[in-house]
């Protein structure tokens, strides 16, 4: 955790700490309020000691909607002007939550429906299983921080959808550009694909390292999302019902002050904990993707450890292309199999980029073949580069033939 943040940490009704604090001080809000479930939500900690526990009952959708329709005015009057506002809800509210956001905060400042996909254990109840929640995302102004999040491509997406520019045709219909002479019009760096609104992050199971016991609580990744989103170092992120404080946990490891707000003593005793000893669960899910490399060679791409590529799905000459290219041209990489020589693996790699535009390409040798006989056999443009293991076994015989 950064030792130059700020965090506050209220017990109480955040309707009556909100009225205390002065307007346009919050950077962002994060809001997972009761999800008028009409349940009693308890659960208990992996130590099996302690149990929490909270009511989600109420007499009426009306009496549900008052409750939070105040406490989203107190929070949306704190947000500064380029503010954003995040209200997590389910099924069992998002048809009232929504229509006290559009009034609170107007139709106009409405961002985005962001569905928070999981999959979870079975459930043997007749129906589907639920397998998703909403956040509302709203902002104060139009004048809102917003910080681009970008992603691998899909195992679906292929070369020329990466490399290609691409335009408007007279149908408006997104088409690929060529130049004057029917070449292809090459993209510049590949930043990846932006994050859309459909967010796939696990649910903590029960055995995951940040889980502390408490019913509601919600993975790190999430809030980490969240707030790289929408604040920038510094800001400062707001909480009103924050629970195990996982949005306090998350903005202080992001050098963001924090404000956290909760009506139960034990939740914010245990808040305080989280915020002195923060652990978080590692993901092999978030760290490649539920799709990653599908179709790409896995072993291949061992190689390039390192470099700042992008993989190439459904290619067989191209294994990747690094994200920033050579003279407005990308940089196809291809790595030698170990069925096929230097120089076949030079073809299929020159083969394969040569409609697309690259003026350099590299092949990365894996066979102990002798560079010299190799010079001569190779497309224009190809240069062959050594793999570690290739480049040992060379210095090893070099020195071998000098002792």
């Amino acid at each position: 955790m950064s030792n130059h943040t700020k965090t506050q940490v209220y017990e109480g009704d955040c309707l009556t700490v909100l009225r205390g604090m002065n307007p346009g001080i919050a950077d962002l809000a994060y809001l997972d309020p009761p999800f008028f479930t009409q349940k009693t939500h308890s659960l208990l900690t992996k130590d099996r000691r302690r149990e929490f526990t909270f009511q989600d009952i109420w007499s009426s959708n009306e009496k549900y909607a008052e409750f939070l329709y105040a406490r989203l005015g107190e929070t949306y009057r704190i947000l500064s002007e380029r503010g954003a506002l995040f209200v997590h809800c389910d099924r069992n509210a998002t048809h009232i939550v929504r229509s006290l956001l559009d009034e609170i905060c107007g139709k106009e400042m409405f961002r985005s429906e962001i569905i928070w996909y999981y999959r979870r254990w079975s459930n043997s109840r007749k129906g589907l299983l639920p397998t998703h929640q909403t956040i509302y995302y709203y902002t104060k102004s139009p004048e809102y921080t917003f910080n681009s999040i970008w992603q691998e491509y899909s195992p679906a997406t292929n070369v020329d959808q990466i490399l290609q520019q691409r335009r408007r045709d007279a149908s408006g219909k997104s088409a690929y550009k060529k130049d004057q002479f029917g070449n292809i019009a090459v993209a510049g760096s590949k930043k990846g694909v932006p994050l859309g609104d459909v967010w796939d992050i696990p649910y903590l199971n029960p055995k995951a390292k940040e889980r502390t016991g408490y019913p509601t609580q919600k993975p790190l990744a999430l809030l980490e999302r969240i707030i790289t989103l929408a604040t920038n170092h510094g800001d400062l992120v707001l909480d009103p019902f924050c629970g195990s404080g996982t949005t306090l946990v998350a903005a202080t490891m992001a050098g963001r002050n924090s404000i956290g707000i909760d009506i139960s003593k034990d939740a914010v005793s245990l808040t305080r904990q989280r915020l002195n000893n923060p652990v978080k669960s590692s993901s092999a899910l978030l760290d490649s993707g539920r799709d990653s490399y599908r179709n790409a060679n896995k072993t291949a791409l061992a190689f390039l450890r390192g470099l700042d590529y992008v993989p190439v799905q459904r290619n067989s000459g191209i294994d990747a292309i690094l994200r920033k290219g050579f003279d407005g041209t990308p940089v196809p990489i291809r790595v030698q199999r170990e069925d096929e020589t230097t120089t076949e693996a030079a073809i299929k790699l020159h083969k394969a980029s040569k409609s697309k535009g690259a003026i350099v390409m590299f092949l990365i040798a894996t066979a102990d073949t002798q560079r010299f006989e190799l010079i001569g056999d190779l497309p224009e443009g190809v240069v062959v580069v050594d793999s570690p293991g290739k480049s040992i076994c060379e210095h090893l015989r070099i020195l071998k033939d000098t002792s």
